[in-house]
């Protein structure tokens, strides 16, 4: 990286990624009671997770541990990408309304990965 990050604060990644986590948290206000312990609980955690491993990663100091942190935000994203789609088969959520979701998870992650790429090894 050319230039000097201070705090996890200042990744554009680490931002998209808490407004993931607010769209998330929109998103699953309307599955089933049923659901507050189950998918919408998981879809919640997998999404704090993205910023948070970005956060704690960045935090360490040391490239390696970043490079590690960055790797399980990819598969957090991966996670809530395929709870996304079992919400959309359960008809939790339309298609329409989970694409500006699915779009911003891909973003995420190659952003995610171009990130990983721009780090000294």
């Amino acid at each position: 990286m050319t230039e000097t990050v201070r705090s996890y604060r200042e990744l554009k990644v680490w931002q998209k990624g808490i407004e993931l986590v607010k769209m998330v948290y929109g998103l699953t206000q309307v599955f089933p009671k049923s659901e507050t312990y189950g998918l919408a609980s998981q879809m919640q955690r997998a999404a704090v997770s993205v910023p948070s491993n970005i956060a704690e990663g960045q935090g360490r100091q040391h490239t390696g541990e970043f490079r590690q942190f960055l790797h399980i935000a990819i598969g957090s994203a991966a996670e809530l990408d395929t709870q996304l789609v079992v919400a959309v088969e359960l008809g939790y959520v339309s298609n329409e309304n989970a694409q500006s979701l699915f779009d911003l998870i891909l973003e995420i992650r190659k952003m995610t990965y171009a990130l990983i790429n721009k780090l000294p090894r």
